[in-house]
Parts: structure tokens; C-alpha cells; sequence
């Protein structure tokens, strides 16, 4: 299949994450090459322990497979005074000159593992989160890498209002997860419209509503809402992907589109599931794209 330009995949739309316990965790080969597959033309680095640590190791994965990097989701502790986020960000940014990835996605974890908790930082804690995403954006600077922050449920950046903080103090771009910014009660389109040019980067992710009240009430954790399909096939949920990627190529929005939907791996056939929910999307996005690009100017 010819390769999309612009459509990216992470490694967690095949279940494969961070998070200790999750599910099946399938393996590099299978995974790479179903994203090939389905005319993907680049991914995301997934996990520690998913590509190699040594950086030509990881780009030759990579170019074995087919597959452009982007760079990756990383998952970090950044509001704690005394625990300095720099170095394990340096580590990580050593692999991206190798494989030729361009773009750091930073998580503002809780340090808790998983995505079920909650933290209301203080003033202080604000400022100190605040000042290392700066660090961290001066750091892949030098690296040749755009760092992005990625407002998730279950981190400290999780909400509307906690994202506008963000812009407001810090110089770093957004990562703009459609459906992550519309679970934590955000209108995506709207956003893109106040904030185009701080977003450096895109998740696409599609969205049951209804799954995820479920978990927000506690009722049950992230990983179930997951498991219940929290996350939907492109075009299928509540997130108005269409509208959100129009708005975005009328800003003028010349990155990635990576399609990065949590799965649950529990067996053969949520693997086969997780694969053809990916096929669902990619043709979902390729057509919004196209019709998109097909206009007149």
C-alpha cells in the first residue's frame, strides 16, 4: 500500500504501554510491520523496552520496518522541586539524531503508575512544572527536537483550564490529542482556533463520551474504559475528527497526524481487533485529508 505522508501510528493503538499490567504486550516485529501494512508512514517509539536503547540499534529497527520516526511519548515527573526531569530527557533525546526523529511528546505525569490518580499541584509546584517544561523545550532545542507537551487524563495537565496555565507560562507547544482534550471537557476546535500556532504536534484519537463519564466517576478505571472502548475507531465516536482536522489544515498545520488510540491486548482477538480498528482509521483519516486537500484554494 502507498504510504500516507502525514499519518503517523504509536505503538499503543497495538496495546503496547508504559503501563505495568496493562495486557499483552505483542511484539516489534508484528507491530511495525501491521502499521507498514496499512500504509503508515512513520511511528511513534512506544515504551522504554518496545525499540532498542542503543540509538543505531532503534533507527535500524525503524529502517528495517519501513518506518520514518517521529520521536515519542514520554512520560515524566516535572512538578516536584529536587527532582530533576533534565537528565533522563537528555537519555532519551540521544536516540532521536540517530533515527531521525524531530519531535519530543512529553507527559507531566503524577509519578503514580497508571492514569487513575489525581493532583492538584501548588503555586509552587506550578511554577517548578512550568519551569522545567522551558528547561525541557531549551534541552531538545539543542537537540535539533521540537518538545511538545501532551495534556493527558490522569496527569497534572489534564484539564482546559490546567492547559491555558501552561500556555500562559511557559513557551512550549501543545500536543493537541483530540480525544484526551475533549475527555478533560475541552472543545478541540475550538481550540485549534484560539491556539493554532502553539500546536506542534497531533494524537488522533476518537472517543465514547458515555465511557468515559463512566470512568471520571470513578466507576471504573482508565484501563477498563479502555477495555469497553473508551477509544473508538476514527469517525465512530464523540471527538468530530473531521472538524478538528479541517480546522487544523485551515490554521496551517503542516505536522504529523498520528494515530494513537489506547487498546487492551488481552488476547488474539483483541490483536486482531486493534488491527483493523487501526485500518478503520487510517481510511477514515486519508479520506478527511483528501476531501480537505482536494478543495480549491
Amino acid at each position: 500500500m502507498a504510504r500516507t505522508a502525514r499519518i503517523a501510528a504509536a505503538p499503543i493503538s497495538w496495546g503496547v504501554i508504559e503501563v505495568p499490567d496493562w495486557g499483552v504486550q505483542l511484539d516489534r516485529e508484528r507491530v511495525l510491520a501491521e502499521m507498514a501494512s496499512l500504509g503508515i508512514a512513520a511511528t511513534e517509539f512506544g515504551p522504554e523496552g518496545f525499540l532498542p536503547d542503543a540509538p543505531a540499534e532503534r533507527a535500524s529497527a525503524l529502517a528495517a520496518a519501513g518506518l520514518d520516526a517521529v520521536g515519542g511519548f514520554f512520560p515524566v515527573v516535572l512538578h516536584r522541586d529536587g527532582q530533576d526531569p533534565l537528565p533522563a530527557i537528555e537519555r532519551e533525546l540521544e536516540a532521536y539524531a540517530a533515527a531521525g526523529a524531530t519531535t519530543l511528546v512529553l507527559s507531566a505525569v503524577t509519578g503514580d503508575a497508571g492514569y487513575d490518580g489525581a493532583v492538584e499541584l501548588s503555586d509552587a509546584e506550578w511554577a517548578t512544572l512550568l519551569a522545567n517544561l522551558d528547561r525541557a523545550l531549551v534541552a531538545a532545542e539543542a537537540a535539533g527536537v521540537v518538545a511538545t507537551l501532551h495534556p493527558h487524563l490522569g496527569t497534572v495537565v489534564e484539564t482546559p483550564e490546567a492547559v491555558e496555565r501552561v500556555l500562559a507560562g511557559s513557551r512550549i507547544g501543545v500536543c493537541l490529542d483530540t480525544g484526551h482534550y475533549t475527555l478533560g471537557g475541552g472543545d478541540p476546535v475550538a481550540f485549534v482556533r484560539r491556539h493554532a500556532r502553539r500546536i506542534v504536534h497531533a494524537h488522533m484519537k476518537d472517543v465514547s463520551v458515555a465511557v468515559a463519564a463512566r470512568v471520571r466517576a470513578g466507576e471504573i478505571d482508565y484501563r477498563e474504559g479502555v477495555r469497553q472502548g473508551m477509544y473508538r475507531p476514527l469517525g465512530s465516536g464523540d471527538a468530530r475528527i473531521g472538524e478538528i482536522v479541517a480546522a487544523l489544515r485551515d490554521a496551517g498545520y503542516a505536522g504529523w497526524y498520528v494515530l494513537e488510540q489506547d487498546a487492551v491486548i488481552e488476547g488474539d482477538a483483541d490483536a486482531d481487533a486493534a488491527l483493523e480498528h487501526a485500518r478503520r482509521s487510517v481510511a477514515h483519516l486519508r479520506e478527511v485529508l483528501g476531501e480537505r486537500e482536494g478543495e480549491a484554494a
